[in-house]
């Protein structure tokens, strides 16, 4: 049977040609993107659902979906994918992550010199009939300092042309380690000496948790007075009230805001402040960015769906048939032991040293370290998966090592994870069971054996006795269930580890009353 694509966005026309090169049947109904009704009443009959930012990918439509097997965006975020959902569907969610960075980084340097010289509003002004020469007094760019929020592929790009304009550009990024901000030629610093520091200030980083509304009231009032804001980003990392008020009182001289909080942007706080560059989110709308993008999508989805080669693929690591029953368990591993040491780390990861031993050296290492690379850069950049993860870390500088060998103590096969940061060194090991079930086995050198759960809470104390009740008095207190709870420490009196998993989040209230239980160390929360 031959395998039916639908493309549900306006695509390039080159890439329903591709599909159909491949040998797959393609239909071409970009309409569909904004009829939710029509699309979920088509979509049963498709194999194959290329898309661009218009269609929704809901749990509801992937309901509906039965016979579908990938999902292609062209471009690189996935916003409107639930990927969760597809995910369990075993729909592979694929994207193009690199297609677009020239052009969204192209367009960002372009609103800096929008803002810097009030471009569209002397433009207005002109075509009014007036000659305002005074009222539109810019400044140079040159020699001014541009503070870049996200260094990653698009923010390099920026830096890169920005130096090319003599400014003198500075960078916060969690994983820009020193040796790559000097292969750039950028100056690594803090977030809030980015913010003191800087004439332009540009965002380029993905929208977690840790970024939304990076940009609000308080950093604002840690900024230059006459600060230029541009975001090309994503909507949602400025508070965009808090933007307008400062506008509004010139402590922010002007913005260039290409995404929002809320899209499409029809209305917003932003529109009526003064000295701001509005678009609609057109950062990747250039003829060659889509064509690229167009193109990827539509090799890698006839890929999969011709010969089942994976890449790009956000939920799905890049390996053969053969090999898949025998890795699933060991990825399982991988990903989970990378995302607790993720979770963990606050500082620049500068170094990665991945050990397979006994059994597990022989297997295709490569999906593995993939894997646990997805894992450990997510809980910051939340766009990486298990295909372009190395290259993710190595544009972020960090030395990626694999050391394999023999069997060593009691496990026939595991793995150990040992990161590498500015402050210090953690290691994490686990194994797989006979029965597949993935196994915590040893944390920072220190025996024990765990599970992963979906709430965990990670504690590293002094061995003292008190310890476990103090610990379990006050989770009773705070109406708390533990699940397990799993000890291990290195000697009589020294440093011990706690690692419980919980029935229920733990809150930031109670995380900061662990922290002062007489003995603690350190105390995270940790979800798998």
């Amino acid at each position: 049977m031959t395998a039916r694509v639908l493309v549900s966005d306006k695509l390039s026309e080159t890439a329903v040609n591709i599909f159909k090169a491949h040998g797959l049947e393609v239909d071409f109904r970009p309409e569909l993107g904004k009829d939710k009704e029509a699309l979920l009443a088509a979509i049963g009959d498709y194999h194959g659902l290329a898309i661009r930012s218009a269609t929704k990918v809901t749990e509801k439509l992937l309901e509906a979906a039965g016979n579908l097997k990938v999902v292609g965006r062209a471009g690189i975020g996935v916003d409107n994918v639930d990927i969760h959902a597809a995910t369990r569907r075993g729909v592979v969610v694929m994207n193009t992550p690199f297609g677009n960075s020239i052009t969204t980084a192209e367009h960002a340097v372009a609103m800096m010199f929008a803002v810097a010289r009030q471009l569209p509003e002397a433009d207005v002004s002109t075509r009014g009939g007036k000659w305002e020469k005074n009222r539109f007094m810019g400044v140079e760019m040159t020699s001014k300092t541009l503070g870049i929020i996200g260094c990653g592929n698009i923010g390099a790009i920026v830096a890169e042309r920005a130096i090319g304009l003599r400014m003198r550009v500075i960078a916060y990024d969690p994983f820009l380690s020193e040796e790559r901000a000097m292969q750039l030629g950028v100056e690594r610093v803090d977030l809030d000496t980015l913010l003191a520091r800087s004439d332009f200030i540009t965002l380029h980083t993905p929208l977690t948790d840790k970024t939304r509304h990076i940009i609000d009231a308080a950093a604002i009032a840690k900024m230059k007075d006459g600060v230029r804001i541009v975001n090309c980003a994503r909507g949602g990392l400025i508070v965009e009230a808090d933007l307008a008020v400062a506008l509004r009182s010139g402590k922010v001289a002007g913005a260039g805001i290409d995404v929002f909080e809320t899209e499409p942007a029809t209305e917003s706080v932003l529109f009526d402040a003064p000295n701001v560059v509005c678009t609609p989110h057109l950062g990747a709308a250039t003829r060659e960015a889509q064509e690229n993008v167009a193109i990827q999508v539509a090799e890698q989805m006839s890929d999969y769906l011709v010969n089942g080669a994976v890449s790009n693929a956000l939920n799905m690591p890049s390996i053969t048939a053969e090999e898949a029953p025998r890795l699933k368990p060991w990825i399982g591993l991988a990903e989970n032991l990378g995302s607790f040491a993720g979770q963990l780390t606050e500082t620049t990861i500068e170094a990665v040293t991945i050990e397979y031993a006994g059994d597990l050296a022989d297997m295709n290492t490569g999906a593995l370290t993939s894997a646990l690379l997805a894992g450990l850069l997510r809980p910051i950049l939340t766009e990486v998966n298990m295909v372009n993860a190395p290259m993710v870390a190595k544009s972020r500088g960090m030395d990626v090592d694999e050391v394999r060998q023999t069997q060593r103590g009691v496990y026939e096969a595991y793995l150990r994870l040992t990161v590498t940061t500015e402050r210090q060194t953690r290691s994490v090991a686990g194994t797989v069971f006979a029965d597949g079930r993935p196994r915590i086995i040893q944390i920072k050198d220190i025996d024990l054996e765990a599970g992963f759960g979906e709430n965990m809470l990670y504690i590293t104390n002094q061995d003292q006795p008190g310890f476990i009740g103090a610990l379990g008095t006050l989770l009773g207190e705070e109406a708390i269930n533990v699940a397990n709870f799993n000890l291990g420490r290195s000697a009589p009196g020294t440093d011990a580890i706690a690692l419980l998993e919980v029935d229920q989040p733990i809150s930031d209230p109670v995380l900061a009353k662990v922290r002062d239980i007489e003995g603690v160390v350190q105390a995270k929360r940790v979800c798998i």
